[in-house]
């Protein structure tokens, strides 16, 4: 009997040569790898990861991409996977599993007016199902018929596959991926700081939420099934609506029979201080998909939520030759694994018994608050966010809200990752408005860790300009 294979053991040199020759990593420019070695995260505890070369960081991004919820290294989720995949590791989903039916009766409490959880794998992929139910909607429902445009916010980001691109409201994401689906239309975006109306709140009428209606005019009422948007525009600078949007947004989408499909795959679970990002204001949304902290990014799983009246238009008539196919015919390999269901189950469970989300609210008020003192440094525009999801956008001139160049901003990332903290920022979505920097901690971060974290940023904001 051969002896099991420790993969966690590792030569330095060896994975350094390997990580330059053999992986293909995201989003970074391939010329990066030419020139110098990149960073190997090895391990964490909390808010700290660890490199391969034994330096210690403290992360204020939860994983990078805003995703992992409770913090590095929970036992109690790596013991809920093993079991799990001990006991049941698959079976395709068209079948239940105790896991997913645990799980999508969880999520279901805490979304009391949807009555169905579809599972995937990902957040691009949870947008995309929402897409086919709109579009399939408006073949087989009478009601519906042909409204299967989907409209959606500019600096808005839903996903990687072509139709999410399709949905893409940053320019530098889509560039070059290309032709796009059809039947999508943006709408404009909702940052007061730069109005795309010129205007200034409260006296703007909200014009950046009543141009939905003028786009679904254009478009044509009896075409647009959907609005897709995130609670708080994320990777497109960090962006609270004003409290009236949103309301605005409802009321026109109900006037037109355009189903709200809300992503709530960076705000859901805590991040913003709320539960959902959308508790934050006053609306009831059709569809929502999540992923991300769905299961602290420990597993890989994302979900569909839907109203029950959605649901229902596709209960098929069987018997009747021109309906037997009017049911949604959808699969996702990788959303009949158990373990990922495993993992959400015991995330969710340490984020409530933990009180992490009044966590995140309380400890993103002292972030927010901190940010703000800031606002005094010469290069600091605006200050903007909610719970544990803030941004620093930066100018080089406050009055013209100038923003810096590419290369001063990759000085100022490079300088705050030498103090040991890593920040994010705007990455190659926004051309020549890549400047908001990130601060998005996991729900455990404390006082003490947040003034690292700003204090870092201070020093290299002042070494930069």
């Amino acid at each position: 009997m051969t002896s099991p294979v420790n993969w966690l053991e590792y030569d330095v040199e060896t994975m350094v040569e390997h990580d330059k020759n053999s992986l293909w990593h995201h989003l970074k420019s391939h010329t990066m790898f030419q020139e110098k070695e990149q960073m190997i995260v090895v391990g964490g505890q909390g808010l700290k990861i660890y490199d391969i070369r034994g330096n210690e960081y403290l992360d204020a991004t939860s994983g990078g991409v805003w995703s992992v919820m409770v913090g590095y290294g929970r036992e109690s989720i790596a013991r809920a996977v093993y079991e799990q995949l001990t006991q049941m590791p698959y079976f395709a989903g068209a079948y239940g599993s105790i896991p997913a039916i645990k799980l999508a009766a969880k999520l279901l409490d805490l979304l009391p007016h949807h009555g169905k959880i579809y599972f995937s794998n990902s957040g691009s992929e949870a947008n995309e199902k929402a897409f086919k139910m709109v579009r399939l909607a408006s073949r087989v429902c009478k009601q519906r018929k042909g409204k299967y445009k989907i409209l959606y916010r500019d600096r808005d980001y839903h996903g990687t596959t072509v139709a999410n691109m399709s949905a893409c409201g940053q320019f530098e994401r889509k560039k070059g991926f290309g032709p796009f689906v059809d039947g999508f239309s943006e709408v404009p975006h909702c940052l007061c700081y730069r109005c795309p109306f010129d205007k200034t709140y409260p006296g703007c009428s909200i014009d950046c939420a009543r141009a939905v209606e003028d786009v679904i005019l254009k478009e044509g009422p009896d075409t647009v099934g959907a609005f897709i948007v995130e609670p708080i525009t994320a990777g497109g600078g960090i962006i609270p609506p004003v409290k009236e949007y949103f309301p605005v947004v409802q009321e026109i989408c109900k006037k037109y029979g355009v189903w709200i499909i809300m992503d709530e795959v960076v705000c859901g679970f805590g991040r913003t201080g709320k539960f959902w990002g959308y508790e934050h204001y006053d609306v009831d949304p059709d569809i929502i998909t999540m992923a991300k902290g769905l299961a602290s990014s420990y597993e890989a799983l994302s979900a569909t939520a839907v109203k029950q009246e959605i649901y229902d238009i596709f209960l098929n008539d069987t018997s009747k030759p021109e309906e037997q196919t009017n049911f949604f015919r959808d699969i996702s390999t990788y959303g009949g694994c158990t373990a990922p269901m495993a993992a959400a189950l015991e995330s969710t469970r340490i984020i409530e018994e933990e009180d992490l989300v009044e966590n995140s609210r309380k400890k993103g008020k002292i972030l927010f608050d901190r940010l703000k003192e800031l606002a005094a440094l010469p290069v600091v525009g605006d200050v903007r966010g909610t719970g544990l999801f803030c941004g620093l956008e930066i100018v080089v001139d406050k009055v013209k809200k100038t923003p810096p160049s590419e290369l001063q901003m990759a000085t100022l990332m490079g300088n705050i990752l030498a103090e040991k903290v890593i920040v994010g920022r705007t990455n190659s979505s926004l051309p020549g408005m890549n400047t908001t920097l990130y601060f998005v901690p996991c729900l455990t971060v404390s006082e003490q860790e947040i003034d690292i974290m700003v204090s870092a940023v201070v020093k290299a904001i002042k070494k930069t300009f």
